[in-house]
């Protein structure tokens, strides 16, 4: 096997510690919150960090009614014109707390007067002594480059805070759920083995929308950075507004759904794509998928449509550590990458 393999799998376990270890935490940040009462987030992120701050976009928006604007770091570094974070909740993801760029900005909104809240798995890094307050993801030591349980620990760390601020009955016991439905994924993972030949390269796209918007620009990072497959992906309706245009037969396409209120729109494009000739395949957490795929990979763990990027995400982790021992690539150690990267 390989310890990108072996990570992903510590992820059922990751997710019950992280439940169960980080209720203080949770719970400061939701009496912090109600007392200050934010205007909305703005979040600073890179690489997969960057994906769990665009599922919290769809999270916070729709559970929480909160406007979510994710950070161009640039702007507090290079630019050195940092925008108004007055009546913001500034949250810094990152699984290290060593982005230099991350922790600029979040520098900056304590100086502004702004509540702060740092979410990485280290928590005496200096992002967590820059913040106010600190969500610890508790998933053990990250060997392998590619980010794996540190991601979906930031996803369920940020379904706990919408949970803390707006709670809800059924929520809860859904996030309760979440270890088990983990498992249920990984007991999927023969189900991959149809998808893999379709993504033999050298380029392919990934496609979801809404909550699985953030799914799909993961899975396409794992595929890019594991088995250096060109992997780009879009919001299906962004894709039908102009990149459309690039697939041709045998383009091989990978769909990324929950189920929910953005359902109809997977099947849409996907029989669009099929009836184009390309070459469509998916990962689904809703018990079904699109009639005429090449090849699916189908479960149901009953989680809501905001919860499906936990599991799916692991399924696309599995998808990208096969494609890259098909392609015979180390998934371990991508040629050019280091486990901190430093942008500023």
């Amino acid at each position: 096997m390989s310890r990108f393999h072996d990570e992903i799998r510590e992820q059922p376990e990751v997710a019950a510690r992280l439940l169960e270890q980080s209720r203080p935490a949770v719970e400061k940040f939701g009496a912090r919150f109600r007392e200050t009462h934010p205007k909305g987030f703005v979040i600073a992120a890179r690489g997969s960090s960057d994906h769990a701050a665009l599922y919290a976009k769809y999270l916070f928006g729709r559970r929480n009614r909160c406007l979510v604007a994710l950070a161009a770091p640039s702007l507090f570094t290079r630019y050195s014109s940092p925008p108004s974070l007055e009546g913001q909740c500034v949250i810094g993801i990152s699984q290290s707390g060593e982005s230099p760029d991350v922790i600029a900005v979040v520098e900056e909104a304590v100086r502004q007067g702004a509540m702060t809240v740092a979410i990485t798995n280290e928590a005496e890094s200096t992002l967590a002594a820059a913040s106010e307050l600190v969500l610890p993801l508790h998933a053990g030591a990250e060997r392998s480059v590619p980010a794996s349980k540190t991601y979906s620990a930031s996803l369920l760390a940020l379904a706990l805070m919408s949970q803390a601020i707006d709670p809800d009955e059924e929520f809860g016991a859904a996030l309760n759920r979440v270890p088990t439905s983990i498992t249920q994924a990984l007991q999927a993972e023969e189900k991959l083995v149809p998808l893999a030949p379709a993504l033999a390269g050298p380029r392919a796209i990934v496609l979801g929308r809404g909550f699985n918007f953030s799914t799909a620009e993961e899975v396409a990072l794992k595929l890019t950075e594991t088995s250096y497959l060109l992997a780009r992906a879009w919001s299906v309706a962004d894709f039908e507004h102009g990149p459309i245009a690039v697939v041709e037969p045998g383009f091989p396409v990978l769909l990324v759904g929950g189920g929910g209120s953005v359902e109809a729109d997977l099947e849409s494009i996907a029989a669009r794509l099929v009836d184009y000739g390309c070459r469509v395949i998916g990962l689904f957490d809703c018990g079904r998928a699109p009639s005429g795929l090449e090849a699916t990979a189908v479960f149901d763990s009953g989680l809501p449509e905001e919860l499906t990027p936990l599991t799916l995400g692991v399924l696309g982790q599995l998808l990208a550590w096969r494609v890259a021992l098909a392609r015979g690539v180390d998934p371990d150690q991508p040629r050019a990458l280091r486990k901190i990267t430093r942008t500023w």
